[in-house]
């Protein structure tokens, strides 16, 4: 079996949130495998494919195909974006027997980070130390589009010193939703602000998540409030000493 595999950090962790791209790299290097970053990745094509320009996320997803083509796995610091290339680029190649044929063959090596720890490395404990409280919140597209959840939460239980409380609205969305926080602002910020009144609820000091989208929404809303709890993409936890 292979044991490389490729990064593809997304353009929220590639230009805003690039620790969470280097945690992902420790932790499956920790897990034994080699990991590279293609630097001519940029983006998966989601946000045109959302707001409707179907040709230029066919475009933005050419070079996706291109630029993985060789891949032994293609991990992924989102559930967003690993939804995109496993359930969508079917919707944006249809009627195009040869692109199909290629968005296919690289489907089943492309993998969300949890679920390739948990279903492909078979790893669960990295030796993190993290003694705080966290609750976990589940983004729509990996827990709708991917059924992500049970994972996760199984690699926190291993993380030292770590306490999780749940949220009673951990499966809500947080109003990001990419292009829907731009149009729809008013919409938005009352989703966010029903998830924030729960998460201050857990009494946590951290929130969890696969999603640096959805972390970087619900951390917006916290500063506004003047609240302290704080948010940390999973990869951080796994890989905190």
């Amino acid at each position: 079996m292979s044991q490389r595999v490729s990064l593809f950090v997304t353009c929220l962790v590639d230009q805003l949130f690039p620790k969470a791209g280097l945690a992902m790299a420790d932790v499956l290097e920790r897990a034994g495998y080699e990991v590279e970053f293609l630097e001519d990745q940029t983006c998966c094509g989601q946000p045109a494919f959302n707001s409707g320009f179907w040709a230029e996320a066919r475009q933005v997803a050419d070079h996706f195909l291109d630029t993985f083509d060789r891949a032994d796995y293609v991990v992924v610091a989102s559930g967003s974006c690993t939804s995109m290339v496993s359930h969508h680029y079917a919707d944006i190649y249809r009627g195009d027997p040869q692109k199909m044929e290629r968005v296919h063959e690289l489907e089943p090596r492309v993998w969300e980070f949890s679920r390739f720890l948990t279903d492909v490395a078979g790893a669960d404990d990295f030796g993190a130390h993290f003694p705080h409280k966290v609750t976990y919140h589940d983004s729509c597209h990996a827990l709708r589009e991917m059924g992500i959840k049970r994972g996760p939460r199984h690699l926190l239980s291993k993380v030292r010193g770590l306490t999780l409380e749940e949220m009673d609205v951990a499966e809500e969305c947080c109003g990001f939703g990419g292009t829907f926080s731009v149009k729809f602002p008013e919409v938005s910020g009352g989703m966010v602000r029903t998830k924030i009144d729960s998460i201050l609820r857990t009494g946590a000091e951290y929130v969890v998540s696969i999603d640096s989208s959805c972390l970087m929404q619900i951390q917006g809303a916290l500063l506004r409030g003047g609240h302290s709890v704080r948010t940390i993409h999973l990869a951080e936890v796994l890989a905190s000493r």
